[in-house]
């Protein structure tokens, strides 16, 4: 006998849900136009080091696995980098330094990228919550280098950019929601990609839970309960 739908959607939903960080599943607004004008147009950079900056959930990420992508680079945690693994990090010719600040990163190993990667002609990726030319590094060389960088800022997502996220996100997730649980989601939740991701996937495990549709009422409950 066939199992119902709803028990078949959950066995299916239980599974962790990768997000696509591919260039046709980038969302293109206002606030990140810039910076994803940027990543398409490398290689004709201004310099072969550049920066994306932006908040927390803005889409950073999203961009720099485009451009790893494209240019077949490996991303590195800033926390992660060390002096040591410079060398085999550039191996490609390109890298990406997630999540750059002071006291994120080994400084002396930064400031080791930056040189490799001038000498061989490399290219780097960073990203970062805030500028990264006044954010209180301490080697002044280092500091100097980071001035010239060209750098692109994310703004947090626009209503059209967020709505489109959600829908995209409930759709992911095979969820049929209305137009108003989206305006009432949009008018009280945080602006920013991690919290819609954050949003609906409790949406999604309420509704299982609860044997409920996603709806306005169910989404008040959810923001309520935090």
């Amino acid at each position: 006998m066939q199992r119902p739908c709803a028990e078949a959607r959950q066995l299916t939903l239980a599974l962790p849900h990768a997000e696509s960080l591919r260039r046709d599943d980038f969302l293109e607004s206002s606030s990140n136009r810039d910076a994803l004008a940027l990543v398409d147009r490398w290689p004709e950079w201004p310099n072969r080091v550049v920066a994306i900056v932006g908040p927390p959930g803005s889409g950073k990420s999203h961009l720099a696995a485009i451009w790893a992508e494209r240019t077949g680079a490996r991303i590195v945690a800033a926390h992660a980098l060390a002096s040591a693994d410079v060398p085999a990090q550039l191996v490609t010719g390109a890298l990406v330094v997630e999540d750059v600040a002071p006291d994120r990163i080994d400084e002396a190993a930064l400031f080791h990228l930056f040189n490799l990667a001038y000498e061989d002609s490399a290219y780097l990726l960073l990203t970062a919550s805030q500028r990264i030319d006044d954010a209180g590094f301490a080697i002044p060389d280092l500091l100097s280098r980071l001035r010239v960088v060209p750098s692109v800022t994310l703004a947090p997502p626009d209503d059209a950019l967020l709505s489109a996220v959600l829908i995209k996100l409930f759709s992911d997730r095979q969820l049929a929601v209305g137009e108003g649980v989206i305006t009432y989601l949009l008018s009280r939740m945080e602006r920013s990609f991690s919290s819609a991701r954050e949003l609906v996937a409790k949406l999604d495990s309420a509704s299982l839970s609860l044997g409920r549709a996603v709806s306005r009422q169910l989404a008040a409950e959810i923001l309520r309960n935090g």
